[in-house]
């Protein structure tokens, strides 16, 4: 007995064992197999942080890039502002290129026989406005001329806008009542040089090339209205001289349209006179044509008659020849 107990104490002593060793067999494989899968995970996730840290790394580097073009434009564009306030600076240059902006819409809006540049309104003068549009006159060979100047008073107008960033109300309203002194002046200057009716129109355009001018001037109360009533002059900046350039235009081809469609019907009108002749030359033609056939149906029977007589003379003549031969 005690023998059998001894030997299942060695079998299950045994069977421990093996089984022991098959579970630290597996735990050791699991704990191999874990370690691998944790290797490739590290690996992987390793690659992406690359991928992501590469990419990442090119994205910056890029806006870097941008970033330093875009510093280079804007120093640039600084440089050019500068070179644009020291041009600016100059009231000749300035005046070059209010005339400038105010050719380039005029050429973008009319055709070039539409308006004529550094006019002499009145004959035999030296005063000639930089642009002016050509009107029909009552003399196709004399139009009427609508002046458009240019004016830049840049002074007044930086002065206006310092005082305004400064907050210091007083230097802005001294610096708009200096402005308003100005554009009045130049609309004075306008009336007398080149409002000179009936070889112009009976008012002017003061052309402002700068949008913020021209609504600093219409801002201004009265000051519009004032310059049309007393000085005949209108006041138009690059947007609304463009809605007046648009408004012309339409002008300009309903004069075209009415100048054709008087051509046409002057056309219409010697078609008309010319069936009318053919008309008459047709009836003429008709009666001669009438005349003509009475006279030839006259031949006819004249023919006809002729013929019966040659008949009568034939037999007249055989029977004579008949009597001869019976004799």
């Amino acid at each position: 007995m005690q023998t059998i107990l001894l030997a299942a104490l060695l079998g299950a002593l045994c069977i421990t064992i093996v089984f022991l060793w098959q579970l630290q067999r597996t735990l050791r494989d699991r704990d191999a197999w874990q370690q691998q899968v944790s290797r490739e995970n590290a690996e992987k996730l390793q690659t992406s942080l690359d991928q992501k840290v590469t990419l990442s790394m090119s994205v910056v580097s890029d806006r870097l890039q941008q970033v330093n073009r875009s510093l280079g434009t804007l120093e640039s564009l600084s440089r050019n502002v500068g070179e644009l306030k020291k041009v600016m600076s100059n009231v000749k240059n300035r005046g070059i290129w209010g005339e400038l902006q105010l050719g380039q819409l005029l050429a973008d809006m009319l055709a070039a026989d539409q308006y004529g540049t550094n006019v002499a309104i009145r004959p035999r003068s030296q005063e000639r406005v930089e642009f002016a549009i050509r009107l029909p006159g009552k003399d196709p060979a004399h139009p009427v001329w609508l002046p458009i100047d240019a004016k830049l008073p840049q002074e007044d107008y930086a002065r206006l806008l310092q005082a305004r960033e400064d907050g210091d109300s007083d230097a802005a309203a001294d610096a708009a009542k200096k402005l308003t002194v100005r554009i009045t002046a130049e609309a004075r200057d306008i009336r007398e040089k080149y409002i000179a009716p009936p070889y112009s129109t009976d008012f002017a355009v003061m052309y402002l090339p700068l949008e913020g001018l021209f609504a600093e001037v219409t801002a201004v109360p009265g000051l519009i209205s004032e310059l049309q009533r007393k000085y005949r002059v209108t006041v138009a900046g690059p947007s609304t001289l463009a809605a007046l350039l648009s408004s012309l235009q339409m002008g300009f081809r309903t004069l075209s349209i009415q100048r054709n469609t008087s051509q046409v019907w002057q056309f219409v009108t010697r078609i008309r006179t010319d069936m009318q002749n053919f008309d008459a030359a047709v009836e003429k033609a008709q009666k001669k044509l009438a005349e003509a056939q009475n006279a030839l149906e006259a031949v006819s029977q004249r023919s006809r008659i002729l013929n019966q007589h040659l008949e009568r003379a034939e037999k007249f003549t055989s029977q004579l020849d008949k009597i001869e031969k019976n004799d």
